[in-house]
């Protein structure tokens, strides 16, 4: 602070770029200011800086001003000194590739079609920027496929002697041995350059009428050419997976950020077609807001790059309007907008969950697993390396197609060959029925218990009584009630079958624990009510040592203000920018997102089974016959033994089997 209070009496009231360097005279922060002498004075206050910015003035042994006619100027000069520089306190944009372009040339009779990188100073007409090298080579394909142009250089095609192979397979009109005329080949020039530059349709109209004239002169050859050539076009069109309707040249740009980093995802629109996109991951100190990443990352992206008439932001920016003023100086007006509605803000909503998915395959990529695994240790408060962590959720429409899962992590990521599914069988302990019973308003059981499972089985209950389009069905027997008084409707008893299960086999085939396949953390997807579940179901299989910890989603559902439970200690929340609370979001998501693939999978195999199918001793004749006869499953389920005894090859023994499956034999 010294050394800026010093500096201070010869920085003027103006407008410029200031530079902190450090002692070895590297930059360390590069900055623009509308008065820079207002600027520099406010890193001279320490109370009212954080404590980056404390670290940043800590090192600044000497301070470099720039002066500029106005603001804009200064932020156009700081993104090209930041580029150049690479300061550390500052966003960087590190990837800073160019973009590839398709060149059609110039000052030839038979221009060349072709891709170009660098600087556009060659005589011809350029088109792009393309996000890839790939997405501009599937365009040159098509271009080549659609208008038939050619791609060769000048010295391959003035000494070829006859056709190359792209004429055999119809991708160019072979004017190097002269088998399309000038004027002919002017004109496939002509509709390259109105596709390119949005006008595709009016040239798909013009061959549509070219091939119709071919085929009324009965030049059916010709005719089926120019139809290759506008399917190739629909192809194309029909690839625009990622477009908007009244969006002809524009960027898109949206931002995610979680885990203390930011993915920020650009597409590009030219002449109403996608033209590819690029994921960017600037560097950045993890307690930047997204609004001020993506404001640096906007500046240094258009630094030497061209920019459209339009740029759609997923977040405002800071000083939007000065960063739009300072694009527009160096060519035609840029406008900067945030969509609030309508198709285009469902086109950046759509590109931000690209950035998001995009960020988490980095984070998944890049984070050391260790590290993340001995943060969630410290986390909560474990002792010793992790290496194994399960995680539990369910998955059920209704208590229909139950499913438990089970996905496995360790320190070399997500173990795929461990996970697990539970198809959920029901409840067949004395205990479970009791305390069933006690929720659905029978005798027995305790309906205030501390785990809220007596009013969550009360209020579905109700709601079912409530919500029911048929009247009752008549009454059934005890095995039928317990049926539908199985787990899949309350996730509680769902958790307690999964757990029983999967550790009273651990404890039955690895007593000892010497294969590895025991857990040092189980995560379990929900609140204070599972964790109880879990603590008794551990507590009767004798298990004490099995680290647990319930992960429940906070107010609203928002994902960064989980709160985590463990035995014996209030509920906490993690720092909403920290990595190992994105880490166990990650896991969380992983096991939601495979348990609803088991459940999807469970629920189509449903959908083709016949409640027939689980009758003993019923075969396909058989239950050919019965639904013959009663035209459906549940119409069988509905009748009397008397009925059933008279469809044709159903015995009174076979009769009554399939009466006391659906009504129970007490």
């Amino acid at each position: 602070m010294a050394v800026l209070r010093t500096a201070l009496r010869n920085v003027p009231n103006s407008p410029g770029v200031y530079r902190m360097l450090d002692r070895k005279g590297d930059a360390v922060y590069v900055g623009k200011a509308r008065n820079l002498k207002s600027r520099v004075q406010n890193y001279t206050h320490a109370a009212g800086l954080s404590n980056r910015l404390r670290r940043m003035v800590s090192e600044t042994a000497a301070l470099e001003i720039v002066v500029t006619a106005t603001e804009a100027e200064a932020l156009l000069l700081e993104c090209n000194l930041i580029k150049r520089l690479m300061p550390r306190y500052n966003v960087l944009l590190r990837d800073d590739k160019s973009f590839p372009f398709i060149h059609i040339a110039a000052g030839h009779d038979f221009p060349q079609l072709a891709k170009f990188r660098g600087a556009r100073d060659k005589p011809g007409s350029f088109f792009g920027p393309f996000a890839s090298a790939g997405a501009v080579n599937r365009t040159l394909i098509t271009l080549q496929k659609a208008f038939l142009l050619r791609s060769c250089s000048d010295s391959l095609f003035h000494n070829r002697t006859r056709p190359c192979l792209l004429f055999q397979i119809k991708r160019c009109s072979a004017p190097c041995v002269g088998r399309i005329g000038r004027e002919d080949y002017a004109l496939l020039l002509e509709q390259a350059h109105g596709f390119l530059q949005g006008r595709s349709h009016d040239v798909q109209q013009r061959l549509a009428v070219e091939m119709e004239r071919a085929a009324e002169s009965l030049d059916f050859e010709a005719a089926a050419l120019i139809r290759d050539r506008i399917r190739a076009l629909s192809l194309v069109q029909g690839h625009q997976d990622i477009h908007v309707a009244g969006i002809e040249d524009a960027d898109v740009i949206a931002a995610h950020q979680a885990g203390g980093q930011t993915c920020v995802q650009v597409f590009f629109f030219r002449g109403g077609q996608n033209w590819g996109n690029r994921a960017y991951f600037p560097k950045h100190d993890p307690q930047l807001g997204v609004e001020e990443v993506l404001t640096a990352f906007v500046g240094q992206f258009y630094d030497n790059r061209p920019k459209p008439r339009l740029v759609l932001l997923s977040h405002p920016l800071v000083e939007q309007e000065l960063i739009e003023e300072a694009l527009s100086l160096r060519g035609g007006r840029v406008i900067l907008a945030v969509p609030q509605r309508g198709d285009k803000k469902k086109l950046v909503d759509r590109i931000a969950a690209s950035a998001r998915e995009a960020l988490g395959r980095r984070l998944a990529e890049s984070a050391s697993q260790r590290q993340l695994l001995d943060g969630v240790a410290t986390a909560f408060g474990l002792d010793g390396p992790l290496n194994r962590i399960e995680v539990y959720d369910n998955s059920h429409i209704q208590g229909a197609n139950a499913v438990g899962a089970m996905i496995v992590a360790g320190p070399e990521g997500p173990i795929k060959s461990a996970y697990r599914k539970f198809n959920i069988r029901g409840i067949s302990r004395p205990q479970d029925r009791k305390a069933l019973s006690a929720r659905q308003g029978g005798g027995g059981g305790d309906p205030s218990r501390s785990d809220g499972e007596g009013e969550a089985g009360i209020l579905a209950g109700a709601l079912e009584s409530l919500t029911s389009p048929r009247p009752s069905p008549p009454p059934k027997g005890p095995r039928r009630a317990e049926r539908e008084q199985s787990a899949g409707g309350d996730d509680y008893a769902m958790m307690r079958e999964v757990f029983r299960r999967r550790f009273g086999r651990a404890l039955k085939e690895d007593p000892e624990r010497a294969r590895g396949t025991w857990p040092d953390l189980v995560l379990i997807d929900g609140g204070e009510g599972q964790l109880h579940t879990v603590t008794d179901v551990f507590a009767e299989l004798g298990i004490e040592d099995v680290a647990f910890v319930g992960i429940a989603k906070g107010p609203d559902r928002n994902a960064g203000r989980e709160r985590f439970f463990l035995p014996g200690r209030p509920p906490f929340s993690l720092e909403p920018r920290d990595p190992v609370l994105y880490f166990l979001q990650r896991l969380r998501d992983e096991a939601h997102r495979f348990a609803i693939g088991a459940h999807r999978t469970r629920r189509a195999q449903a959908i083709g089974r016949s409640p027939l199918d689980e009758i003993a001793g019923i075969g396909s004749r058989r239950k050919q016959a019965l639904l013959h006869h009663f035209g459906s499953a549940r119409a069988v389920a509905r009748a009397g033994i008397g009925e059933i005894e008279r469809v044709s090859g159903i015995s009174k023994t076979v009769a009554k089997k399939v009466y006391d499956h659906f009504h129970g034999d007490g």
